[in-house]
């Protein structure tokens, strides 16, 4: 990696931050696309956020990645949104494009281009959870065309959840099925009537649990996923592998989503399969 004056910036921000991988894929895909760049992790407390993004138009920064806490509160320093960036309420990636700064999600689009030989257009999708990763699946399936959406959360979190469909609703005229995981009976009709079935939760990084009983029949052709990378192969993956069925875990979705923000930031394809075998060799 040559570093000197014409280097240029790129860097995720949250906290805490210093655990992420993002700084392996980024400072990959510049050496291997010949990218003058360097990506960093920066952890900052939310009073210098503000700062921080202010700093991408000083340093003429390609832009950031933003995690947890900082996707919605970033929102009203920026230029403009994109159309699923607006849908989902939150920014993973700003795009410094000549001092102008747009707020792009690209988790959505990174989680259906880690699905192989998969299109959710006209589809049907069983979705477990409604948090952060949750809702930038649904507004990135909506956009794409998806048939139908049932999601299930927890019984305590029914309430919590229902505006935000509302609100998806009245933005693109697509109802979304809300159901309560408690009800397994419900949950075994929704998923024998899907193509896919994704755990959007954080059950099954204990390497333990899973989101769902296993008593649940899956149909043969169900594709079913998960936003876990580590463990590599959830309990949850594993129940599905048994059934016969596909499973792909999360670090596909971290990888491509990487690449979506690398396009926005260079105009470059992402070597992707070639970055994809050393995050295995890392991760599995």
């Amino acid at each position: 990696m040559k570093l000197d004056g014409y280097t240029r910036l790129a860097a995720v921000v949250a906290n805490p931050i210093k655990h992420s991988i993002s700084p392996f894929i980024h400072n990959r895909a510049f050496e291997a696309t010949a990218t003058n760049g360097v990506y960093v992790a920066w952890e900052i407390e939310a009073v210098d956020l503000a700062e921080t993004v202010a700093n991408i138009r000083r340093y003429q920064m390609f832009g950031i990645n933003l995690s947890m806490p900082y996707k919605e509160q970033v929102i009203p320093y920026l230029d403009k949104l994109s159309d699923e960036a607006r849908l989902i309420g939150a920014v993973n990636t700003v795009v410094n494009q000549d001092g102008t700064l747009i707020g792009y999600n690209t988790d959505g689009k990174g989680f259906f281009k880690s699905l192989p030989s998969f299109t959710i257009s006209g589809k049907k999708m069983t979705i477990l959870g409604a948090g952060g990763a949750a809702k930038s699946i649904l507004a990135q399936a909506i956009l794409d065309g998806v048939s139908q959406i049932s999601v299930f959360v927890r019984s305590v979190s029914m309430e919590k959840t229902k505006p935000y469909l509302t609100k998806l609703q009245e933005q693109t005229g697509f109802k979304v099925h809300l159901c309560a995981l408690e009800d397994v009976s419900e949950l075994q009709s929704r998923i024998a009537d899907s193509h896919l079935l994704v755990n959007a939760t954080s059950v099954g990084m204990d390497g333990q649990s899973s989101p769902v009983p296993e008593s649940i029949n899956l149909p043969e052709t169900l594709l079913v996923a998960d936003i876990i990378y580590q463990p590599f192969e959830t309990p949850f993956l594993k129940w599905a592998r048994s059934q016969g069925n596909p499973a792909v875990n999360g670090l596909g979705m971290l990888l491509y989503q990487a690449a979506e923000a690398f396009q926005l930031w260079t105009g470059k394809e992402m070597p992707t399969e070639e970055i994809w075998q050393s995050l295995t060799e890392k991760y599995q």
